[in-house]
């Protein structure tokens, strides 16, 4: 984990909190939004809009100051905008874009942002403006220097690095994050550029900030932090017992070539995609289990109703259904509607089809129910 991806879709967990409980279990959602209202986190786009850690602001101070070409060119044509905003924001103190009333006439929505909203998030970009909290999830934007007061009260621009610094320290924690990694994979993970990331990658194993490695003969890297437990799975002393849900927008799966790639998994969001053309569901979710994604189900949680739906259950191919894989799938679909406060779990269908029915065993507590000889091989 370098960075937590934020995402407002909440049919089961909005991501940043689904993500930390893929990792951490139950756990009180109101921490992530209480670190980033003391200042130990900030947001900021980096492999999307992100928490960041504030010990990483720097790197970032770095980008908002170079600003991008869209930003620039917005800030510098909307003068009277920007004024507009940072006068009240200065004045009244934090906002949400809500507080400006709409003026233009226009309806709204997504790809018509009212002028305020447009200028809020060009200042934002800019650094100008951080998030000093959310309320319901919707930024309070503030000025810099009052959101940085508490957290980095000495922080001057002088300090931020170089551009070319900042590459060499996004390249260094994106290798420690993936673990393991060929050049490929690491651009995606704060969204560097793709030029010249593999001639910095060999540069930093020369100096040795890198270690070398190899997968399947392909040139890759490990950082150096994570040599033992490179050795430890090296030598079979280390793997993976775990059995959760995984966000789309988890680290694991949000690059959808690395996740082809390294587990064999064939992803995508169907969320955007037209209900008559979905294979696997509006928000299907990846099912780790033991080191591999053997699955996705396609899950939604009624909080009223203190209902979790699992309105489908896919396996992939050849993956056996063993009494191991259905009382772990079965105790993290548990754990997750207990997060939740949604007790009862349903489960109405499965590919391959007869896995419904010994998973809705299990999840009623039958132990002694084991999987019939005829669906351990799929």
């Amino acid at each position: 984990m370098g960075v937590l991806q934020i995402d407002s879709i909440s049919v089961v967990a909005r991501s940043p909190y689904l993500v930390l409980w893929s990792r951490l279990g139950s756990y009180e959602p109101r921490w992530l939004d209480e670190l980033l209202a003391e200042g130990s986190l900030f947001e900021y786009w980096s492999h999307a809009a992100c928490f960041i850690p504030i010990e990483d602001y720097g790197l970032y101070r770095r980008l908002m100051l170079e600003k991008t070409e869209k930003t620039r060119a917005w800030m510098e044509a909307h003068p009277d905008a920007l004024e507009h905003v940072m006068g009240r924001i200065r004045e009244d103190g934090a906002v949400r874009s809500a507080e400006f009333a709409r003026t233009d006439g226009k309806a709204g929505g997504w790809w018509e942002w009212k002028p305020e909203k447009r200028a809020l998030e060009h200042l934002f970009a800019a650094g100008e403006l951080m998030i000093s909290h959310r309320e319901n999830f919707n930024r309070v934007y503030d000025l810099r220097e009052r959101v940085l007061a508490n957290a980095l009260p000495t922080w001057e621009d002088a300090l931020a690095p170089t551009e070319q610094e900042v590459r060499r320290a996004l390249a260094l924690k994106a290798v420690r994050a993936l673990g393991v990694a060929v050049a490929r994979w690491v651009p995606d993970y704060f969204r560097t550029p793709k030029r010249g990331a593999a001639t910095l990658l060999e540069e930093l194993a020369d100096e040795g900030s890198l270690l070398r490695a190899s997968i399947e003969g392909e040139p890759a890297y490990v950082h150096p932090d994570n040599a033992g437990l490179a050795e430890e799975v090296l030598s079979c002393g280390l793997w993976s017992s775990v059995t959760t849900l995984l966000s789309p927008f988890d680290p694991v799966v949000w690059d959808r070539a690395r996740a082809l790639e390294l587990f064999g998994f064939d992803y995508k969001i169907e969320v955007y995609t037209p209900a008559a053309r979905r294979r696997y569901g509006y928000y299907s979710l990846p099912i780790l289990h033991e080191g591999a994604l053997v699955g996705r189900l396609d899950a939604k949680a009624h909080r009223k109703a203190g209902l979790f739906e699992v309105k489908a259950v896919h396996l992939e191919h050849g993956v056996p259904v063993s009494d191991d894989l259905v009382a772990s799938l079965a105790g993290a679909l548990r754990e997750c509607a207990a997060w939740h406060d949604t007790l009862e779990v349903q489960v109405h269908r499965s590919d391959p089809p007869k896995l419904v029915g010994v998973l809705r065993l299990a999840l009623d507590g039958n132990a002694a129910t084991s999987v019939p000889t005829s669906l351990k091989t799929t």
